[in-house]
């Protein structure tokens, strides 16, 4: 099958460009796949942190062409020109942002009246965490030239029934990030050199404030009665990081808490999950996850929130604890109940068992079955 996919890889940063460029490298095992990248993704009013990986030298793969501009109408011509040419089977856009959505929806405009290629949406997020008022209606404009939609959550599959009552959805989910180098170094010198304690909870991914960081920081006193540990917060910071300093100085929480604050290159990954005991994500909104599979990928527990598609993935007392969204209580207790039941061995065995039905290969099945 010919396939074009058009998203961000290398050196675009984060889950998206990661997730893109390892299902253009599974895809092409079995399939003929033409690559179609960004020149400029976004604005930077719309991203205000650096949107390039500058760091990071060993590349997954890719041979994309980096040529689609969000602000450029001629490019987006240009690409459809090539889908034109190219006459592929399967068109494939990543949908995360309706900013987006004019571009998306000119490029499968032109691809669905003017060629028989068929086009399938995967939708990392429905709707955005941070909502504004255009959202569905962007969303809806877009939706409706789309093919095949591959969602992550039965919440994006609902999300997306409600705006297209008629869509052809298939749940998937979200894959492994197995592809980080994992290094020899003992987790007891990780600890000495990054000057951690003996218990790590690791916050990991860009700080935004959906993703419930504050919560975490809240949970942290009653914890530390319990437990002595440290919470190792790594990642940029999108809207700053006073807030979250204030909150850890109220506290008196500086001796307990390391921040890295800052975008972590792909050679440097596996030191931060390897020295920590589980991975926390206490988000109070959330579809899937790509840092909970990387946590996986490491074979480390997560403690989560009921939110979004992250229950799913969690085996609540198994793989990880599953606790309500904005409950710092209740997460702490969580945290308390990990350390205090000695779960890390058996939560990470567990961890290694499950991680298998989040295959590449299965995603590339349900993909082929559209």
């Amino acid at each position: 099958m010919k396939i074009v996919v058009i998203g961000p890889t290398l050196p675009y940063k984060g889950g998206i460009s990661h997730y893109n460029t390892l299902l253009c490298k599974n895809l092409s095992k079995k399939h003929q796949v033409e690559l179609i990248s960004w020149k400029r993704r976004y604005p930077k009013f719309i991203y205000p942190v650096d949107q390039l990986d500058k760091e990071s030298k060993k590349k997954i793969s890719s041979d994309a062409r980096f040529m689609l501009d969000c602000l450029n109408p001629f490019t987006w011509l240009k690409v459809f020109s090539i889908i034109k040419k190219k006459k592929p089977h399967l068109l494939i856009f990543h949908w995360v942002s309706p900013f987006l959505s004019p571009v998306f929806t000119a490029i499968s405009f032109l691809t669905k009246y003017f060629t028989k290629t068929k086009i399938l949406l995967i939708c990392h997020n429905v709707l955005p965490h941070e909502k504004r008022f255009a959202d569905k209606f962007l969303a809806k404009m877009l939706f409706r030239n789309i093919d095949h939609f591959l969602v992550h959550s039965k919440k994006d599959r609902g999300d997306l029934i409600f705006i297209k009552k008629n869509a052809n959805v298939k749940l998937g989910f979200m894959p492994l990030f197995d592809f980080f180098e994992k290094k020899n170094m003992s987790k007891s010198k990780l600890r000495k050199k990054l000057g951690l304690k003996n218990k790590v909870i690791l916050f990991f991914g860009i700080v935004r404030e959906y993703k419930g960081l504050i919560y975490l920081i809240k949970a942290l006193p009653k914890v530390l009665k319990s437990v002595n540990l440290d919470l190792l917060i790594v990642g940029e910071f999108w809207e700053g990081k006073n807030k979250y300093l204030k909150e850890i100085k109220d506290l008196k929480l500086q001796n307990n808490v390391k921040i890295i604050a800052k975008y972590v290159p792909d050679k440097e990954v596996s030191d931060y999950f390897s020295v920590s005991d589980v991975l926390v994500l206490p988000y109070i909104d959330a579809t899937q996850s790509a840092i909970l599979q990387t946590a996986f990928a490491f074979n480390k527990p997560v403690i989560t929130t009921n939110v979004g598609g992250l229950k799913e993935v969690v085996d609540d007392g198994k793989t990880g604890f599953v606790v309500p969204p904005g409950n710092s209580s209740l997460l702490s207790e969580s945290i308390i109940k990990f350390y205090k039941g000695n779960k890390s061995k058996s939560f990470s065995l567990n961890v290694a068992k499950e991680k298998k039905k989040f295959s590449w290969k299965s995603l590339i099945k349900i993909i082929e079955s559209f």
